[in-house]
């Protein structure tokens, strides 16, 4: 496990609590959460044990990184066991949904929405809406597993076309194939925009 100098500390990742049909998404679960840990960094996520959630934070746990599970009361016997909360490296119970996004937006430094349904949809794009709204400059990532993700781009750049996406430079996920190319990535994004702020911040001396 190798610490990073750079911004990126942890890594948000919106996924399924469901395995899904394709073993290819629990085993990119898997490659991204020891990733995510043989990088030196945290895994922040929704707390579930189960389906792709559950393969996430098994793969950083089982190569010695930390994960800080954040999930609503309601959820904790639905998309996860209270045994299996216990091993997490943190746990934080919110009172709602809103709660919930907003903590793991706080402790995130970069998100990735690997496969997943409604509600990893939802996550993603509110994340996307922040952005393009100047809320945050974080690295935003498609996992596109198996193409998993592919009419979503389709539908975001039907959006671009039709002119519906305003400051569309402030919206500009990463789109990675393979979830071993995801965290390194981001590190080459969150480097280069450093390196932007630094330009900007020398244009002004």
């Amino acid at each position: 496990m190798t610490k990073q100098n750079t911004p990126i500390r942890s890594i948000c990742v919106y996924c399924g609590s469901q395995p899904g049909r394709d073993a290819a998404h629990i085993q990119a679960g898997r490659t991204l959460g020891k990733s995510i840990a043989d990088h030196g960094l945290g895994l922040v996520y929704g707390g579930g044990t189960r389906g792709i959630m559950g393969a996430v934070a098994s793969g950083v746990l089982s190569a010695g990184g930390e994960v800080t599970g954040i999930i609503p009361e309601f959820l904790m016997d639905k998309e996860a066991t209270r045994h299996s909360l216990g091993q997490l490296s943190e746990l934080v119970v919110t009172a709602d949904m809103h709660e919930r996004k907003h903590k793991m937006f706080e402790r995130a430094d970069a998100f990735v929405a690997l496969p997943g349904g409604i509600g990893t949809l939802e996550e993603i794009v509110e994340i996307m809406t922040w952005a393009q709204l100047g809320r945050h400059r974080k690295p935003m990532v498609f996992g596109n597993i198996s193409g998993f993700w592919n009419p979503m781009l389709e539908l975001l750049q039907h959006m671009r076309d039709q002119g519906f996406v305003h400051t569309a430079h402030l919206v500009q996920p990463l789109v990675i194939d393979r979830a071993e190319d995801i965290v390194p990535a981001i590190l080459a994004s969150a480097a280069a925009m450093g390196r932007e702020g630094e330009a900007e911040i020398i244009s002004k001396l």
